[in-house]
């Protein structure tokens, strides 16, 4: 049988609000009838703050009144309709320990994926356009320290994350290639080396 959010709160609000029988609220709240008693004497939930079940739609007015005229009746919890579950697009919490790697992920996407532009790297990792172009330029407060490392091993962004980023980056080069002053070097696919 489902239970009424905060249940301790609930039979508070009860006992000091309405002439229900402890069985009938013990019964509803799913607790045991010496705890209800113990509620109404003040010795047991003394510190809690009694919540109202028909503020949050748990129960009616007139399913209470039903109940307080018929002792044998039992209060039901009022059906509602569930709500669809939506999940909000929120910014992305990194913790404090991991704030200090994000120059190194930035210098490293820059480096291995120059085709990604700010906006989508700041969304990859949760940065400001103005801290990738400080360590794009080298003017960032700690450029001395950085060294590329991988976001994904860094903890910053799954490789799914990293994956679609550089498919909507609309090209997806291959990893044996390699990024010289934002130029690809290295080995041709088609055959023989890059000349440049």
């Amino acid at each position: 049988m489902a239970q009424p959010l905060m249940p301790k709160a609930t039979a508070v609000w009860l006992i000091d609000n309405t002439t229900l029988t402890f069985e009938q609220i013990a019964d509803f709240c799913g607790l045991h009838l010496l705890e209800i008693r113990g509620i109404a004497d003040g010795e047991v939930a003394a510190g809690i703050v009694g919540m109202s079940p028909l503020t949050n739609g748990q129960l009616t007015k007139a399913e209470i009144e039903r109940c307080t005229a018929d002792s044998s009746a039992r209060l039901t919890l009022t059906e509602r309709p569930e709500l669809p579950v939506t999940r909000s697009r929120r910014g992305r919490y990194t913790p404090v320990s991991k704030r200090g790697d994000k120059p190194d992920a930035i210098a490293w996407i820059l480096r291995n994926h120059p085709e990604l532009i700010d906006s989508q790297i700041g969304k990859l990792l949760g940065t400001t356009k103005a801290t990738i172009t400080a360590v794009r330029d080298r003017t960032h407060w700690n450029s001395s320290n950085i060294k590329p490392r991988d976001p994904v091993l860094l903890g910053l962004c799954s490789q799914r994350d990293l994956s679609e980023a550089l498919a909507r980056a609309g090209t997806s080069r291959p990893t044996s290639e390699k990024v010289t002053n934002g130029k690809p070097t290295g080995i041709n696919l088609i055959g023989g080396a890059d000349e440049i």
